[in-house]
């Protein structure tokens, strides 16, 4: 249950970044509830599942370019999100690079404050009260 309860948070999170990358960048064109919604599923499951498969068969990229190859797979997985989802496109490769940075920021900030991400996460035990 606490599982589901962080997936949920962190779909929800996403569909809040991509509304803040649809609000800054012009050149972001994201259709209203569906798009987002799928948009916020694809990139959770590609982070979760395809990012660190690609940053393992890419660790000497990833070493060798002291941490831009890890980016690049950033960007990579809002590419997939796009391609995925209809009615949402990303236009310029800096657009993208705006993109994920925005999008990293939200979900750092927000996954922190909400308690999904980070060593101090909020576990929800039965009988544990703080």
């Amino acid at each position: 249950m606490v599982t589901l309860i962080r997936l949920v948070v962190s779909w929800g999170i996403n569909v809040l970044a991509l509304i803040v990358v649809d609000a800054l960048f012009g050149s972001v064109e994201i259709g209203r509830w569906g798009p987002l919604v799928v948009g916020g599923i694809v990139l959770g499951v590609a982070n979760a599942v395809l990012r660190p498969l690609i940053a393992v068969l890419t660790l000497p990229l990833v070493v060798l370019s002291l941490g831009i190859g890890y980016f690049a797979i950033s960007v990579l997985m809002l590419a997939i999100a796009e391609w995925v989802s209809t009615d949402f496109s990303i236009d310029g490769f800096w657009t993208y690079v705006g993109a994920t940075i925005v999008i990293s920021v939200v979900n750092v900030v927000l996954g922190t404050i909400l308690g999904v991400r980070g060593k101090h996460r909020v576990r929800f035990e039965r009988g544990s009260h703080r």
